[in-house]
């Protein structure tokens, strides 16, 4: 079975939010399908993608985990961006919590230490 994932995001401005994508994702959009959409593909199969929809925009919720944790934040951080929040549950699973300008949230989770 295959699975394919869009991930949707509800922003007010496209070019501002796709520059911040940008900063936060290190590459431009994969693919432009519009001019109210940019989609950048994560892995095989697997998208987000932000969409113009003001009365929609900041209440998107999206974590993402990764094996490179760690190497990860540092390069988002080396593009100007800082995590709003930044937690370790009691697992040991950690989570950098960043905020969009509309607020909605995109997070990476990674595993222990």
């Amino acid at each position: 079975m295959t699975v394919d994932l869009f991930a949707g995001i509800p922003v007010r401005d496209r070019a501002a939010a796709a520059a911040w994508y940008e900063r936060l994702l290190g590459a431009p959009p994969s693919f432009l399908p519009n001019d109210i959409e940019a989609v950048w593909e994560l892995a095989d199969h697997r998208y987000v993608f932000i969409e113009v929809r003001p009365e929609h925009a900041g209440h998107a919720m999206h974590t993402v985990f990764v094996s490179d944790f760690d190497a990860r934040i540092a390069q988002i951080a080396e593009r100007g961006l800082e995590p709003s929040e930044r937690e370790t549950y009691d697992n040991g699973v950690r989570k950098a919590t960043f905020r969009d300008p509309d607020g909605n949230e995109i997070g990476f989770g990674g595993e222990p230490v």
